[in-house]
């Protein structure tokens, strides 16, 4: 009789979804001690790993060379170097290439911010979110450790390319800047690869990497004026750790507490603004009472 119960209540259900044409996956749980046992959770965090050293390495000899280029006392040219829209062209492509080449792998999230976000929104556990927060740091510093091994002097003189707040801003708008600028990122990432937005537009060939790039590139026009542009703690953490000097550590937390935040307002709004998570929890909720 229980048998025959359940398959009578179950039936509307399936009807009910046979007309879905995308696949949620269910919610990661918080702690998946099954992860610890398989290679490809290693081999993820190793991606994570060499995938923001290689960043960092870019993209910090980016700004380091654009400021030796523009140096007018070491014979530079004020119009010289690849100027403010190369140095966004470097850390929005970078991230487009890692993010192709790693996602397959470990999801190429490459920034501790998205790796928060997508916690957040039970897209990974807490050990996997964890660990590739750690690697990412870890790349980062070797990354940034790399750039001063092979060219120490002028990345002594020109910075270390840290994260710092520009003369004639204060710390909330500094702050300001990195939340929204880290919710641009991070909400195109949960766009990007909604998989009810690829079942809907399967028409049209999306390729997750681009948008997420060209959202780095975009945010690194408009803040690079203002803090240099964070939106990345451990881009941030690389260099603080390999320049550390007091500058680098002043206002250290706004590129901590910034991205965190507006990746937390980024999970929150994709999954229950726009996915409606609450309200189909409720309902569910209601079916089942």
């Amino acid at each position: 009789m229980t048998k025959d119960v359940e398959a009578v209540s179950e039936q509307p259900r399936s009807s009910e979804y046979s007309t879905k044409d995308y696949h949620d996956p269910p919610p990661a749980p918080l702690i998946d001690m099954e992860e610890f046992g398989k290679w490809s959770f290693y081999r993820a965090i190793i991606a994570e790993f060499v995938a923001t050293l290689l960043f960092l390495y870019i993209t910090v000899l980016t700004v380091i060379g654009y400021k030796s280029q523009t140096d007018t006392t070491a014979g530079g040219d004020d119009c010289g170097g690849v100027g403010i829209l190369g140095i966004a062209w470097a850390f929005g492509g970078m991230i487009f290439i890692l993010v192709y080449c790693t996602a397959g792998i470990s999801g190429g999230h490459i920034n501790p911010a998205v790796t928060f976000g997508l916690f957040l929104a039970r897209k990974v556990s807490l050990p996997r979110a964890f660990l590739y927060m750690v690697a990412q740091c870890l790349g980062a510093i070797c990354g940034v450790g790399l750039v001063k091994a092979f060219q120490k002097a002028y990345y002594v003189r020109y910075g270390g390319g840290v994260n710092q707040m520009s003369p004639g801003y204060n710390k909330g708008t500094g702050l300001g800047a990195e939340i929204i600028g880290t919710f641009v990122l991070v909400y195109t990432v949960f766009a990007a690869t909604d998989p009810k937005r690829n079942a809907r537009d399967s028409h049209v060939p999306v390729l997750a990497p681009l948008p997420i790039g060209f959202a780095v590139f975009m945010v690194h026009l408009a803040t690079i004026p203002v803090t240099g542009t964070g939106i990345n703690p451990a881009r941030s953490f690389g260099a603080a750790v390999i320049f550390n000097h007091e500058k680098s550590w002043n206002e250290h937390w706004i590129f901590w507490v910034g991205p965190f935040v507006g990746a937390a307002i980024a999970a929150f709004y994709h999954q229950y603004i726009l996915r409606a998570g609450a309200i189909k929890a409720l309902g569910s909720f209601r079916s089942t009472a």
